[in-house]
């Protein structure tokens, strides 16, 4: 957590602030990731 997000559980799990913006950070890398994912699939069904 403290490597990926920049803060530490305990802050996570303590302050709703923070755990919305880490939650808004990953939605964001899936959306990120589902993009790329589709973008090779397309790719190598060609």
């Amino acid at each position: 957590m403290q490597q990926s997000h920049g803060i530490g559980y305990q802050e996570y799990s303590r302050k709703l602030d923070y755990r919305l913006a880490v939650e808004k950070r990953r939605e964001q890398e899936y959306q990120k990731s589902q993009v790329m994912v589709s973008e090779v699939d397309r790719m190598i069904h060609r």
